[in-house]
């Protein structure tokens, strides 16, 4: 495991270049496809009766 102070060097060169960037961006978008695919999950279900 990387030293923590690795850790923060590298949270501070993100944060000067605008914001957390990527990161969040990539956790935005899995979270919107993962409701949208457990949304079909539980719901692909009911047309079956």
């Amino acid at each position: 495991m990387p030293y923590p102070s690795v850790l923060l060097a590298a949270a501070q060169e993100t944060a000067r270049d605008g914001g957390p960037g990527w990161i969040l961006r990539t956790v935005i978008i899995a979270g919107f496809v993962g409701a949208g695919l457990l949304a079909w999950f539980l719901l692909r279900g009911y047309g079956q009766d």
